[in-house]
């Protein structure tokens, strides 16, 4: 039986010292920041705030200083993102060109891919979304039906990719799309194409939520040209190229710290009062925090020595999306029908009520990640 490489790992001491500069720049920068804003964590949404952490060198930390990155190690790039959900960063503009588009370009891309858009990530002024989920498809990445066909310098893209996130504000997708119709195994056949959301022939509109934000967003290709230079990696490499890069997009802190913001406001409401309820319930929250990073560590620590930890990323994510659901339903429940409650919490808690739903959606549902957990440990 596959073992699994969960062992945990110690930050080292540089990193620890970054941390206290982080915290410093958030208390200057978050201070107007309500706790409804705050607890919209990655998907917050501010291109200035973006801007400035480039300014800092604070994305594409760990890429080469030709590609306008830092050269930084990976514990530091960890600390940095560790501690903007902690405190409710609005780094959505440039949070899946950093996390993945950028490490994927830089991987997989041409030169001139490379050159065009990893310096302006670096400097958070370039935002990309990712295009994998389409209508009809579920969770199923193997039964997209988007298409690209080779062309005079390049592909024509016809299809419908859905539920992408940030897709109103990015500038370029990465699109897992059919290169190859007559494939025979159906994860044969795929490639990955940059795709300019200001082409010709491509339209996007958002999808508007119940709490009338727009996140998501659908977006259709008619006959839309992509050059040569924007294939990513080999034609029909596809599905390999996705599956790695989803273990970045799977097991960072920011699969369990979606609710912090609840975890937060509660320890500051029943701070030292020795409440013989809240102390139980934070005392399992912690303990289930600290296991979860020391678990993302593991995969973030295996990562960045080369390897490709599909499983390990994949309980990471389905553990961290229980939990950070978990969180605004226990807390509720704890302190339901008391007579006097902070605002601050109560309003933390109903807006993330209504939003930790969509967090055993994103990244693939848990059929999809017990799936791949199953695969891997030889029960299918």
């Amino acid at each position: 039986m596959r073992e699994f490489n969960l062992a945990p790992i110690e930050l080292p001491p540089e990193s620890e010292t970054l941390r206290a500069e982080v915290r410093d720049f958030l208390d200057q920068e978050m201070r107007s920041y309500t706790v409804v804003e705050r607890a919209r964590t990655w998907f917050g949404f501010d291109p200035a705030f973006s801007r400035k952490l480039g300014e800092r060198g604070w994305i594409g930390m760990t890429w080469p200083a030709q590609w306008g990155g830092h050269e930084r190690p990976d514990s530091d790039r960890y600390v940095v993102i560790e501690e903007m959900l902690a405190a409710g960063a609005p780094v959505g503009a440039h949070w899946i060109a950093d996390r993945q588009s950028g490490p994927l370009i830089l991987t997989y891309g041409s030169e001139e891919a490379k050159q065009a858009f990893l310096p302006g990530i670096a400097k958070g002024e370039l935002f990309f979304c990712i295009g994998m989920s389409e209508p009809n498809a579920g969770s199923d990445l193997a039964a997209i039906t988007t298409r690209a066909t080779r062309c005079d310098g390049g592909w024509r893209v016809n299809g419908s990719k859905l539920w992408t996130t940030g897709v109103m504000h990015a500038h370029q997708m990465i699109a897992l799309v059919r290169t190859d119709q007559k494939a025979e195994v159906r994860h044969a056949g795929m490639s990955q194409l940059i795709i300019d959301l200001n082409a010709n022939g491509l339209t996007r509109r958002p999808i508007v939520d119940h709490q009338g934000e727009s996140h998501f967003g659908e977006v259709h290709f008619d006959n839309v040209f992509v050059p040569d230079s924007m294939l990513v990696g080999e034609a029909g490499n596809g599905w390999a190229q996705v599956n790695a890069e989803l273990a970045l997009e799977r097991s960072g802190p920011e699969r369990y710290l979606s609710s912090y913001r609840v975890f937060e406001e509660l320890v500051a409401a029943y701070r030292d009062t020795g409440d013989s309820q809240i102390e139980p319930l934070v005392g399992e929250l912690t303990a289930r925090f600290w296991t979860l990073r020391q678990m993302s560590l593991a995969v973030a620590d295996g990562v960045a020595r080369g390897h490709n930890p599909v499983a390990e990323a994949a309980i990471v994510k389905d553990l961290g999306a229980k939990l950070e659901q978990d969180i605004p339903l226990l807390a509720q429940a704890t302190i339901g029908g008391r007579v006097s409650q902070p605002a601050s919490l109560i309003a933390t808690i109903e807006y993330l009520l209504r939003f930790s739903p969509i967090f055993s959606l994103r990244g693939g549902t848990r059929e999809i990640l017990r799936g791949i957990i199953a695969r891997e440990i030889g029960l299918r």
